[in-house]
């Protein structure tokens, strides 16, 4: 996917654009948060380069993938939110987190929500997913807000979750 054809997604207080390479410092930035990682982990620059590649090779093949989440007024990164094809369970999980010092302004919410709407205006698929871990009771409370409800039990990287899920409106 060329970088003109890569979409931007604005709302009334975000702009949504593909996660690249050049986001590596943000991203390990992001994740070193002890309260933002305790559901989605830390990443090493190496890691984080190998994650954001991965991102990149999706965006190029499937057509979607994480967006970095910047503030319009001052274009600030405050996080990541988008949707992630997991090959081991043949589904599209939409997926958020942000910077603990914007949390309580319904950011994650109006992000996960614009790539929702997104990806049921773009994408072929009957549902997205939400992949959460016990006590993630904030993200829980966002998914709910989009309409998710529980469907299944399994495990992520060997750690169990509630697969949240939400079908396409009719």
């Amino acid at each position: 996917m060329r970088d003109e054809d890569r979409p931007v997604i604005e709302t009334a207080r975000l702009i949504l654009r593909p996660l690249t390479g050049a986001d590596v410092d943000a991203f390990v930035d992001l994740h070193a948060d002890p309260e933002v990682n305790r559901f989605v982990g830390a990443y090493t620059r190496e890691r984080a380069a190998e994650r954001l590649a991965g991102v990149e090779r999706q965006w190029a093949e499937r057509g979607h993938g994480l967006c970095a989440v910047e503030l319009r007024s001052t274009g600030e990164f405050i996080g990541r939110s988008g949707l992630q094809f997991w090959e081991r369970y043949g589904e599209v999980e939409l997926g958020w987190t942000l910077r603990a010092s914007s949390w309580g302004h319904g950011y994650a919410t109006e992000a996960a929500r614009a790539c929702l709407d997104w990806g049921f205006a773009r994408l072929d698929e009957e549902y997205f997913t939400a992949l959460m871990r016990p006590g993630n009771e904030a993200s829980i409370r966002v998914a709910e807000r989009l309409g998710f409800a529980p469907r299944r039990e399994d495990t992520l990287f060997d750690e169990p979750v509630t697969v949240y899920a939400v079908d396409r409106p009719r």
